[in-house]
């Protein structure tokens, strides 16, 4: 019997429609900029926090009862079944993956990386008979407690080698099951104390693993795209990898750039102080955009709750920033949310995506909607038109800083400011969404 028996696929209904388990404005079908919508949003489910996650809290242990939660591999055979109809019922065009989701841990790196296999055979022949592809896939190093003082920057070399020898494993696992990305996510990249810490050291070392990475993927033929998942604050107090900017320079200082790219979290992007349109934004500016995972925090919780997103504004502003920088690559919108933890019924875990399917849908309708419009696009243009004069490419491509002043002081320069119509634009964003 399937875990989510008498759940029947999701249909679109429309916006009148009161069935909590339909699909009210995601129409994979609709066309917008010359695309289906499908095509656009390449809606991914995480695997780690739909099946994985046990429902726990700091204070409190699993409170949810799923039938493959103890056990070895017969276990996670189960949890491929279930997890193979959810995506079937909701009609995901993708999954991702880290190992430890999907296979159970072994005494020893052979007997986990055994394991993988297993399942990637499973996944193999599911996907064959019309699964969903695989978005991305990616290597849990940072819950084993041999992880507790990071992976690529851990202080012991053997340490480092078993992470390396992990990503491995599943980068030849996502090559095989035909992945379009591979994820590097370092939640234990980073330190405590500079008292115990050789920063510089720890950097090189990451940066060793990274180039280990882009050279095997070259070399098995791999044509996705690595990238990496900025994560500020937590699990450790300074992590290398805080936000764009951080890992861009990091990026930059190893040569890096042009083999790695980012796959954003609206979630962490306001723990490292930003909106999550910035952290897009910057990197299309550096030319490091890859994909997103689509979930947001409790604002009052100032923690990383993973929760499905339900603020039409903040996603359509994601979307646009997005659209604005020509659509996803190999990138897509996965859902890197867990349900709550008092959420205990099948219905519910498929109720969450659809809700979360639906605002990613009206988010992104919005976005199209002002980008075919062009407002925004033409108060940009005119706020920074003055740059298009001869004397101001002059001064930005060929002036000195002496030529600069005698511009100042011949042609009596002295300007005043001019307003940023911020509230005019709120505005007129609010019309769409």
């Amino acid at each position: 019997m399937s875990y989510f028996d008498g759940i029947a696929p999701i249909a679109f209904e429309g916006p009148d429609s009161d069935n909590p388990l339909a699909f009210h404005h995601y129409d994979p079908d609709e066309v917008l900029l010359g695309k289906r919508m499908e095509e656009h949003l390449r809606f991914a489910v995480a695997y780690w926090h739909s099946f994985a996650w046990e429902g726990g809290d700091p204070f409190g242990g699993r409170t949810f009862d799923r039938p493959w939660f103890d056990g070895g591999m017969d276990a996670a055979r189960t949890k491929a079944d279930a997890a193979f109809d959810m995506f079937r019922i909701l009609g995901v065009p993708y999954f991702c993956f880290h190992d430890a989701d999907i296979r159970p841990d072994g005494a020893t790196f052979a007997e986990n990386s055994d394991n993988l296999k297993a399942i990637v055979d499973v996944f193999e022949q599911k996907m064959a008979q019309g699964g969903p592809k695989l978005l991305w896939g990616t290597a849990n190093l940072f819950s084993h407690r041999r992880y507790m003082s990071g992976a690529a920057t851990n202080p012991d070399p053997d340490v480092f080698a078993f992470g390396a020898a992990t990503v491995k494993t599943c980068l030849d696992a996502t090559h095989r099951l035909g992945g379009e990305n591979y994820v590097l996510w370092g939640g234990r990249e980073g330190y405590e104390t500079l008292l115990n810490t050789d920063l510089k050291s720890e950097l090189d070392h990451l940066a060793r693993l990274l180039h280990l990475v882009v050279d095997y993927k070259h070399r098995i033929g791999f044509k996705g795209t690595i990238l990496i998942e900025p994560k500020p604050q937590e699990p450790t107090k300074h992590q290398y990898d805080y936000d764009v900017a951080t890992v861009y320079g990091f990026l930059k200082t190893y040569g890096l750039e042009g083999e790695v790219k980012l796959n954003l979290e609206q979630g962490h992007a306001i723990l490292a102080g930003h909106s999550f349109e910035h952290e897009i934004a910057l990197a299309q500016a550096l030319g490091v955009f890859g994909s997103i995972d689509m979930n947001r925090n409790d604002y009052q919780s100032g923690w990383d709750t993973d929760q499905f997103p339900n603020n039409v504004p903040e996603v359509a502003l994601a979307y646009y920033e997005i659209l604005k920088g020509g659509g996803f690559a190999t990138g897509g919108t996965n859902f890197d949310a867990k349900l709550r933890r008092q959420s205990l019924d099948p219905q519910d875990l498929i109720a969450a995506h659809v809700g979360g399917m639906d605002i990613c849908a009206r988010g992104f309708k919005a976005a199209a909607a002002m980008l075919e419009d062009g407002g925004l696009e033409a108060a940009r243009v005119d706020r920074y038109a003055g740059w298009n004069g001869a004397d101001a490419q002059h001064m930005l491509y060929d002036a000195t800083l002496e030529d600069i002043e005698s511009r100042v002081l011949n042609d009596g320069i002295n300007p005043e400011p001019v307003s940023g119509r911020q509230e005019q634009l709120e505005n007129w964003v609010n019309r769409f969404v």
